[in-house]
């Protein structure tokens, strides 16, 4: 594999930027009825309908009452409410006093049937004056359109889903939005639905009662209820299975959880960020994402854009994360390299970064520690992708082994997992070995074992 590193930085015009943000709307078409045909957007908190003058929905039809309904629009739902109405208010041919609505019911009022339709409206925001919004950095005009909206929707309970391939800092958008929340001193959990096997994962998102299943010892909280007056970010939502979509669609409309092996409601006051590097609407369409559940979560929709996209905003990244990272550090607490030489930054601004903002970070670590002096040379760049290139050549030498037997070829795949790990995790932990047993949570006496089997000398201390 070869890095093209030669041809010209792209201009990323500001009209071929594209939509940075979508919000979610919903209208009343009338399909049955006097008025068929007539239609009217959901805009304000609170909508009524009914036959009598001063209702925002003035229908002719005599069967309808002078105060029918009402629909209340909050931050992330349509909720529905009969005002007392004589013949009674009907969603899709139930009875009902009050319900949330989702795209595609049909309300029935005397002879009058309406469909409650949404759809997803984009919305050009001006861009942010300023360069930073929490952690992240950007000059670029899309990313200053997506501070602009963040400085706007962190303060409300909005729920929001981000949107971008992996390591665009989908996460770094969830932590901005709850520090600049009216939540930010209550807790912000973390649930990756990638991360937990999808029979726990119903238990780790809303708990557990003690002996509601084989190893549930004692009761647990979820994290919704770990997140109560704060924030609950959904990382990969996309990978949520079919099964699950439904309780949570429940637990948003409901805001309340019932742990598993209860049937005891517990209210919830939480605010939800989701991430994915899926497009939801394309796995709605193929019947891998519930509508029902998209639309409930797509309130705001941000879409972070690749870092090949935005070229410009690669210096100030770098200058970033040559400031906070620890890596960059010297024994006396300064900074080891503080610049990227011009040719260098050249280098990093064409190439297309398919890992994104995460590889940029990674690929700035290696070549500061092959830094001779305070800055990073093109070099270092050189050498640091030059590696990188063995590095994925031997792994799929390795991959494609298939001659050896199984048991042999999966040893030999293993060992060399073990040695790649322990190495980055030593690097991180400054090769003490306390540390490093901590994070990968493995037992020391384990891990000296396999430093001992690889030839891997460390300190053992705190």
């Amino acid at each position: 594999m070869t890095r093209d590193t030669e041809h010209t930085t792209q201009v990323i015009k500001t009209e071929e930027t594209g939509d940075v943000i979508s919000l979610r709307k919903g209208q009343l078409v009338v399909i049955e009825g006097e008025d068929k045909g007539r239609k009217f957007r959901l805009e304000k908190p609170q909508i009524k309908i009914g036959k009598k003058e001063g209702n925002d929905l003035l229908l002719s039809d005599k069967t309808v009452s002078r105060n029918h309904i009402e629909i209340e629009y909050t931050s992330d739902s349509f909720l529905l409410r009969d005002l007392g109405s004589t013949n009674g208010t009907y969603l899709n041919g139930t009875r009902v006093k009050e319900a949330y609505l989702a795209p595609g019911d049909v309300i029935k009022l005397g002879n009058t049937s309406i469909e409650f339709q949404a759809f997803s409206e984009t919305v050009k925001i001006e861009p942010s004056e300023n360069e930073s919004f929490g952690s992240m950095v950007a000059k670029s005009r899309k990313m200053r359109q997506i501070f602009g909206i963040l400085e706007k929707i962190a303060p409300t309970f909005a729920t929001v889903v981000i949107e971008g391939e992996t390591g665009t800092g989908k996460d770094l958008v969830a932590q901005a939005i709850h520090h600049f929340s009216t939540r930010k001193n209550r807790p912000f959990i973390v649930f990756d639905c990638s991360a937990v096997a999808s029979n726990l994962i119903e238990s780790e998102l809303f708990g557990h009662e003690k002996g509601a299943f084989t190893g549930a010892i004692k009761s647990r909280k979820g994290a919704f209820e770990e997140a109560a007056g704060g924030t609950i970010f959904l990382d990969e939502i996309g990978e949520l299975p079919l099964d699950l979509q439904p309780k949570l669609l429940r637990a948003l409309e409901q805001r309340e959880i019932r742990r598993v092996g209860s049937n005891i409601a517990t209210d919830i006051d939480v605010r939800v960020l989701c991430a994915t590097n899926r497009d939801l609407k394309k796995e709605v369409a193929e019947g891998r994402f519930r509508e029902d559940l998209y639309y409930r979560l797509s309130v705001v929709k941000i879409n972070i854009p690749p870092l090949r996209d935005r070229p410009e905003d690669i210096p100030m990244i770098i200058e970033k994360i040559l400031k906070d990272a620890k890596f960059n550090r010297t024994v006396d607490g300064g900074l080891r390299v503080v610049r990227v030489e011009d040719d260098a930054l050249k280098v990093l601004q064409r190439y297309q970064w398919p890992g994104n903002v995460r590889e940029l970070a990674n690929i700035v670590e290696r070549a500061v520690s092959f830094a001779e002096g305070n800055s990073i040379a093109k070099s270092h760049l050189d050498y640091v992708f030059s590696e990188l290139d063995a590095e994925e050549e031997h792994t799929e030498k390795l991959v494609m082994d298939t001659d050896l037997p199984f048991k042999e070829a999966k040893q030999k795949l293993l060992d060399v997992f073990e040695k790649d790990y322990l190495i980055d995790l030593l690097k991180r932990n400054n090769n003490n070995l306390s540390k490093a047993a901590r994070e990968a949570k493995i037992d020391r006496k384990h891990i000296r074992n396999l430093l001992k089997k690889y030839g891997i000398s460390v300190r053992d201390d705190d």
